[in-house]
């Protein structure tokens, strides 16, 4: 799927999988379905301490920050190139076809060859690409579509293959990047439990699917087994969640509001919540959090759908980060 991973390894490469309708996702949104007394129910705040609400946010801030900051974190990505058919040489060099000016990568390091969508890295000799800590010579490569990616190492570079509605790509990792080196942490709105609900979720049944476009324009299908309902300011909002994986414990959700582009990111946050029981889902919007896209020029976030715009000011989560993409200083 596009870059919406909160962790790393095995959780990021489950998450990084294309969105698809399946007969599991089907049954799954079935599955949800609430009693027709529930389906009256409103989305409503529910009784939160104030102090246990502080405390658990504070926690989940805290892991998130380790996860950006680690050796898989958004915070090292330092390139991202599209492979075309056939040979694309990559390295320092402006003669090769990706070019990258790191002094961890040699002038010409090799090729990633793709061939009926498959892509093997062609080393030159001496070139200093490495595999498990091994000289590579030649190696079919696994994209973060097919579970674990090949990861490649030159240096402090890591290199791997990302697969986005069809297109393969090449996504490269500094282990020293100055923005994992620099980062400045976020500011948030002030935890409140004026944020935290207890949502009705309306399922879908059929499941929806749902066109996402990414930040690069690139469209791709989801799979949407309902939407969550909660009332605010008098009214009742909603917003389609995407189930990213059969397997999930969670639903994903893209949103715009009134602080988009303003207080927050100009492209929207993202919010995961548990799968819904008995017809009702937490929704907490402290834990509203910027994409990766917001971060840094080298992910491929999805953008919120149409309906997931709200006319509303969602107070709540993280706000714009200062040392993102635009942000000198």
């Amino acid at each position: 799927m596009s870059d919406t991973e909160r962790g790393s390894g095995a959780t990021a490469a489950r998450r990084a999988r294309p969105f698809a309708a399946s007969t599991l996702a089907l049954a799954f949104a079935v599955a949800l379905a609430p009693a027709p007394a529930e389906r009256a129910a409103t989305g409503t705040q529910p009784a939160v301490d104030g102090e246990a609400e502080r405390a658990s946010i504070e926690t989940w801030r805290a892991e998130r920050i380790r996860r950006l900051t680690s050796d898989t974190g958004w915070l090292t990505l330092t390139g991202l190139f599209w492979l075309k058919e056939g040979e694309n040489s990559f390295g320092r060099s402006s003669s090769n076809a990706l070019v990258l000016d790191n002094p961890s990568l040699a002038d010409t390091a090799g090729s990633f060859v793709l061939h009926d969508h498959r892509v093997r890295l062609v080393a030159r000799p001496g070139g200093g690409v490495t595999h498990d800590g091994h000289a590579v010579g030649s190696l079919d490569l696994v994209a973060d579509t097919q579970g674990e990616p090949t990861v490649l190492a030159s240096g402090s570079l890591r290199f791997f293959i990302i697969e986005r509605a069809g297109n393969l790509g090449v996504r490269v990792r500094d282990l020293d990047n100055p923005h994992r080196r620099n980062f400045r942490g976020f500011s948030y709105f002030p935890v409140s439990t004026d944020w935290v609900f207890d949502a009705r979720f309306e399922p879908y049944e059929p499941a929806h699917r749902l066109k996402i476009v990414n930040i690069l324009g690139m469209e791709e299908d989801a799979v949407s087994p309902g939407a969550v309902l909660f009332t605010r300011d008098g009214r009742e909002w909603r917003l389609d969640t995407v189930l990213e994986s059969p397997a999930d414990q969670e639903l994903f959700i893209m949103f715009a509001d009134e602080t988009s582009g303003r207080e927050t990111y100009g492209a929207g946050r993202f919010l995961y919540i548990p799968l819904p029981k008995g017809g009702r889902a937490p929704l907490d919007f402290n834990k509203a959090y910027n994409p990766p896209c917001a971060l840094n020029d080298f992910a491929t976030c999805p953008l919120p759908p149409p309906q997931n715009r709200l006319k509303l000011r969602v107070e709540a989560g993280e706000k714009k980060y200062a040392g993102g993409p635009g942000h000198h200083s």
